[in-house]
């Protein structure tokens, strides 16, 4: 393996950034943030895909089943990559010779995967013959599992990682995927086994020593521009630099689907009306935007004043609505966060993304299709995310937040 190719891969690493370490052998990787949409369509029929997947998962399989023994009817990785998409990519290399990958990262699946526009080959991995497949419900993804070396940079890599390879692809708009979710959501995306999982890129850096906890630290900044150099992941830790205060926790709920994602108990407050009751939802960085139970977003609409606007179906408001807009407050377990009225809107500068004028305002709150009291109440997509950091910790089956200096940024 140790070629001129494998110089070469590494000096491409060089030049997307090294890896930083911090306290509690915790590890930094820079992400580049894409947006690969053509119009607002896209984008809407994406994150639509998702929620639908999300919900599937609670109305399939074995009723009453725990997370332990969920078997489910359908792949709980079943997430959009189609026509995708506003979100962040991770630079790994493997294969043999090694070949640099820009993956997908994909907070809802435990699958890594490789090979959708860069072919896999290797000469060193070992091909275990055991079929993979996810439906993306725009795309699908069959292949095997591989094991094989992959690797983050010249210091940080796995020695085996189970890495499915793809055979055969069908409109999947990026190299592949960089799963983070908990290990239970690549329940069901091995056909031969569904009740059997593999274990994802956090469990293997764990196993071999890389980081001593099963933690992903996660970092967005707002976007404002097509592609930036801007999010960061920690694997191991958090980074202190990147968040104001300590991370505060809360436990993942018991139900489905939240038990299988990175799901929180969450109430929502706005100007001390209660938009939404205290109910179990998914926080999701492959969503875009902030979705409520419908009877919730109404009356987000009612006290925000938004009209939906049929060019892109998103609630739209003038600027003397917005200079009267309030924090809209996010409680969950002792956890209090607020968007401010900036982080409830598109970015100006990307009106031309989603059909709208250079001064349009846009608010960011979508409805789900079920009122509260469904399985899926809402999902904190990445309009939340990026005002944040957030911490997945698998080891202890909970969620963490902290503010950062973009909590309240006027970026918008």
């Amino acid at each position: 393996m140790f070629s001129v190719v494998f110089l070469l891969a590494l000096l491409a690493f060089s030049v997307t950034g090294l890896p930083v370490e911090v306290r509690n052998s915790a590890i930094t990787l820079p992400m580049t943030r894409r947006l690969a949409f053509s119009n607002v369509t896209d984008l809407l029929r994406h994150d639509e895909a998702r929620l639908t997947a999300f919900v599937e998962h609670s109305t399939h399989g074995r009723r009453g089943a725990d997370t332990q023994n969920p078997n489910p009817a359908v792949p709980l990785s079943q997430v959009d990559l189609g026509h995708t998409m506003l979100g962040y990519t991770v630079r790994v290399a493997t294969g043999d010779p090694l070949t640099n990958y820009d993956l997908v990262v994909d907070s809802a699946t435990a699958i890594t995967w490789v090979g959708a526009t860069l072919p896999y080959f290797s000469f060193s991995g070992v091909n275990t013959n055991v079929p993979v497949a996810v439906n993306y419900h725009f795309g699908t993804f069959q292949g095997t599992i591989w094991e094989d070396e992959m690797i983050f940079s010249q210091r940080i890599s796995i020695s085996k990682m189970q890495i499915g390879v793809a055979s055969e692809i069908q409109n999947i708009a990026a190299d592949g995927v960089l799963g983070i979710g908990p290990t239970l959501s690549g329940l069901g995306s091995l056909p031969n086994s569904p009740d059997q999982t593999i274990p994802t890129v956090i469990d293997r850096l764990v196993e071999e020593g890389t980081i001593k906890r099963p933690v992903v630290g996660i970092f967005f900044k707002p976007t404002v521009a097509n592609e930036d150099n801007d999010g960061e992941l920690c694997f191991g830790g958090t980074n202190p630099s990147k968040y104001i205060g300590k991370p505060r926790y809360t436990d993942i709920p018991t139900t489905r689907p939240s038990s299988f994602y990175w799901g929180i108990n969450q109430w929502i407050r706005y100007a001390n009306i209660q938009i939404l009751a205290n109910t179990p939802g998914v926080v999701d960085s492959g969503c875009t935007f902030l979705y409520l139970a419908i009877d919730a977003y109404e009356r987000y609409r009612a006290v925000t004043g938004g009209t939906l606007n049929p060019a892109n179906d998103l609630l739209q408001i003038s600027l003397q609505q917005y200079n009267q807009l309030n924090d809209l407050e996010f409680h969950t377990g002792t956890i209090n966060l607020k968007l401010v009225p900036n982080a409830q809107i598109w970015p100006r500068s990307l009106n031309y993304k989603i059909n709208g004028g250079e001064n349009d305002i846009f608010l960011v709150v979508k409805s789900l299709t079920t009122p509260t009291g469904a399985e899926l109440n809402f999902i904190n997509g990445y309009v939340f995310l990026q005002r944040v950091y957030t911490v997945f910790d698998s080891g202890r089956r909970r969620v963490g937040f902290a503010p950062t200096i973009f909590t309240q940024a006027s970026t918008n």
